[in-house]
């Protein structure tokens, strides 16, 4: 199979995305608080418990009703208003979902060598400036909170490949999540499922560059 373009997902698959510990750190951290391991655990421990209502439906196709929910659940765990304040502010700041250190090489050589590059990502917040950061090239940005709707839902993609001009047949999509991006299948679009990224140097994009070369990669995994 020869692919014309290739879909990535943002957080996990080419970012990580911060735990429970790191985001309560970086918010008292805001606010010049004590970040000890033991307060960091107590707040990273409330938030682990709402973690399933922040991810609620329909969160991200909203920025508006994002930030409603957030400030609702995490002030219903008593935290006062300036923890509830700087825990939303790191939440929503794409720097601290730093790129996988093989994202940028990887991502190019696929660009250089043809292929059309799209990300399709569940967020409230523009991520294109931090691509840009990380140099990081993309041709076409799907993400939820300007289109109004939320992978697993088909116009992510179709909306996607329209842009990048790319069949579904002639795509790769690239993700971490069994529902919101293996539905990719479901429109004819082969899908690379990877355990969620938990390191910047997990090395693991070689696969992609495998799947989209015609000959041997010249990218090889890197150890």
């Amino acid at each position: 199979m020869e692919f014309r373009g290739v879909l990535f997902d943002w957080r996990g698959t080419l970012a990580v995305s911060p735990t429970d510990e790191e985001w309560a750190a970086a918010a008292l951290r805001r606010l010049d608080r004590p970040s000890d391991l033991e307060t960091v655990g107590r707040l990273a421990h409330r938030l682990a418990q709402v973690a399933e209502e922040l991810d609620g439906p329909g969160v991200d196709s909203d920025a508006d009703l994002h930030r409603r929910t957030y400030l609702r659940v995490l002030t219903g765990l008593g935290l006062d208003a300036e923890l509830v304040a700087a825990l939303y502010e790191v939440e929503s700041d794409p720097a601290h979902n730093v790129f996988a250190e093989d994202a940028a090489r990887t991502v190019t050589a696929l660009r250089d060598a043809g292929l059309r590059i799209g990300v399709v990502s569940d967020i409230h917040v523009d991520i294109r400036p931090a691509f840009a950061a990380a140099g990081v090239p993309v041709d076409v940005f799907t993400l939820s909170f300007e289109l109004g709707l939320q992978k697993p839902a088909p116009e992510m993609f179709t909306r996607t490949l329209g842009e990048l001009g790319v069949a579904p047949h002639e795509a790769l999509m690239v993700g971490d999540r069994s529902r919101p991006d293996g539905a990719a299948v479901e429109l004819g679009i082969a899908t690379l499922l990877l355990p969620p990224l938990t390191h910047p140097a997990e090395r693991r994009l070689y696969l992609v560059a495998a799947l989209c070369a015609s000959e041997p990669s010249p990218i090889s995994h890197a150890r």
